[in-house]
């Protein structure tokens, strides 16, 4: 199946963005605007990838983003980035136990990035939304599990297997495809207005 164009398009821009990001970080490591895109970058093109090739993007998108913070801990795009990453990884960890505590932490950066700029609307939202991604990771490994029995009990178990597997991990990679572009836009539109030229006096 070939890629829709706009897929491709995203993939090329944020690639441009890593190796950007990349290669500034190595003029300047101490740049934490810097590492919260190289993050942001990695976390976009994750969604592009299977497997394991995605938990590896998003561990180094998470370690880009923990390094911005030590750099810079008050900064409130980078929290805000650092519980995307840490919730897009929890969706892709069967385990609700291994999962819920990666959401807890990202519900305390979500948190902590609102407590950095107050009335925020998007970190407000992706606090809410954290609420509920525990009853969306349990919701999708319970079709998970109900499609694998109905697989299982079926005299064609090898085909139906393969087809509920594909459609299950499908809808994971729907859900987790749409959470991830929300935090794509979310990120550029907070990056693009923190590099609005100031008011005039």
């Amino acid at each position: 199946m070939e890629m829709p164009q706009t897929d491709l398009d995203r993939i090329l821009f944020f690639e441009h963005a890593r190796i950007t990001a990349e290669t500034h970080y190595a003029r300047n490591p101490l740049d934490a605007d810097n590492l919260t895109r190289w993050g942001g970058s990695l976390i976009e093109l994750s969604q592009f990838q299977g497997g394991a090739e995605s938990v590896k993007m998003l561990q180094d998108a998470i370690s880009k983003l923990e390094e911005a913070l030590t750099i810079n801990p008050k900064k409130h795009d980078t929290l805000w980035c650092l519980g995307n990453a840490l919730t897009s990884q929890a969706f892709t960890i069967p385990d609700f136990d291994l999962a819920e505590v990666l959401f807890k932490k990202a519900s305390q950066y979500f948190q902590q990035a609102l407590d950095e700029d107050p009335g925020n609307e998007l970190y407000l939202k992706s606090l809410e939304l954290s609420a509920k991604a525990p009853e969306l990771h349990s919701e999708i490994q319970r079709q998970g599990v109900i499609q694998q029995a109905a697989a299982a009990a079926s005299s064609s178990a090898l085909n139906v297997k393969a087809s509920k597997k594909k459609e299950s991990s499908d809808l994971k990679y729907d859900i987790l495809g749409w959470a991830i572009l929300a935090i794509a836009i979310v990120a550029w539109a907070g990056m693009a207005k923190s590099h609005l030229p100031p008011p005039p006096r």
